[in-house]
């Protein structure tokens, strides 16, 4: 069976789109599995590594552009069809799956007026303009969120969860020592924005050490800042007398994660489908420009159930970013509590889930 699986631009669209690819493999239903994406998307640094063959179209997003921008998006998006079209007829797939961003619009389209089985994925709340285009024409749609459901055809979504790469799962924790040369036993405190870094967490953290020197012995960091903030956040850590590494990306998000005690982060879907399946108190910090404003919503979902806490990108600051990791460091119950809640959220089988949903489309 031959599978191409669409989209990217960020991890959050792409991870899921991996951990899919995965589960085919791991099943024994294809070795034929080819990704689509663009070639300035994060895929074009991903899905080599992870092994998957990469096909690039032309593709733009639209959203938050100027008048200009958006018509010469809207010219792309017209040319991405004639890409799409070539893609598809040489690779002849049985199935396309869409895990979101504009990238996915195009090939999925012309898979489904060309009578190709089509799914896509929609990891948040409240899902964004492609996926809502999309969903008027593909046999199914796969949701993270009980809520997402009334944005689409009740007849063809279905409540999976968001697919997660196994490995997240089954991290060797000395395996992490050994890529991330930390004390074992010591506090640590895992700071991430996305694959791009986040300034605004990065200012905060560099802020925060200065409310956290008399700790500065008993906790360590790995922060991952994107290639702007680097050298920056990394002077703040030496200056201040704090232990940890700063690194501007971490491939090695399983193990980053299986060392941590808590975790400081945006609230993208698939970030937090990964600290919920494996139980890690957070700290959120929703991107205040995410499509209808989805990371609010999915961080103050997690909030409620007391999962994690939340602190509003307007009101973040270096106090009280310090203060959020010093309660967290001072109350052991408080991360325990938040840990078994997080583990009863999270959904380690959605990969299982949206398969299942492929191979009916596949046999029908």
């Amino acid at each position: 069976m031959r599978i191409i699986i669409a989209g990217g631009g960020t991890g959050g669209h792409l991870f899921p789109g991996i951990a899919l690819a995965d589960e085919f493999k791991e099943q024994g239903l294809s070795r034929d599995i080819v990704f689509v994406g663009t070639e300035h998307g994060i895929e074009s640094k991903i899905v080599p590594r992870e092994g998957y063959p990469l096909k690039f179209l032309r593709a733009e997003g639209i959203l938050g552009k100027s008048f200009f921008k958006k018509v010469k998006a809207l010219l792309v998006f017209l040319l991405s069809f004639f890409d799409s079209y070539k893609i598809l007829r040489f690779i002849r797939p049985d199935i396309v799956i869409g895990v979101g961003g504009y990238a996915s619009a195009g090939i999925l389209l012309t898979a489904h007026f060309r009578g190709i089985p089509t799914i896509i994925l929609e990891q948040n709340s409240v899902p964004g303009f492609a996926n809502r285009l999309l969903g008027k024409f593909v046999d199914a749609i796969a949701v993270t969120y009980q809520e997402s459901i009334a944005f689409f055809p009740q007849d063809r979504t279905y409540l999976t969860g968001n697919p997660i790469r196994k490995h997240i799962l089954r991290a060797d924790e000395n395996k992490a020592y050994s890529l991330f040369p930390l004390e074992r036993g010591k506090f640590t405190v895992f700071v991430f924005g996305g694959s791009a870094g986040a300034q605004s967490i990065n200012q905060s953290m560099t802020e925060a050490l200065n409310y956290l020197l008399d700790l500065r012995h008993n906790i360590q960091f790995l922060h991952q800042t994107g290639e702007k903030d680097h050298a920056k956040v990394t002077g703040a850590y030496r200056n201040l007398g704090f232990s940890g590494i700063v690194v501007p990306f971490i491939y090695q998000m399983a193990e980053a994660y299986s060392i941590a005690d808590i975790v400081v982060c945006r609230a993208g879907a698939t970030t937090l489908a990964e600290i919920t399946a494996i139980g890690k108190p957070a700290i959120l910090v929703p991107y205040p420009y995410a499509a209808s404003n989805h990371q609010e919503h999915n961080a103050r979902r997690l909030e409620d159930m007391g999962a994690a806490r939340l602190i509003l990108d307007r009101d973040l600051s270096g106090e009280a970013l310090a203060g959020a990791v010093r309660d967290l460091y001072n109350d052991e119950k408080a991360r325990k509590d938040m840990q078994k809640v997080a583990s009863v959220f999270g959904r380690n089988d959605a990969a299982e889930r949206v398969v299942d949903i492929a191979m009916s489309l596949v046999k029908k």
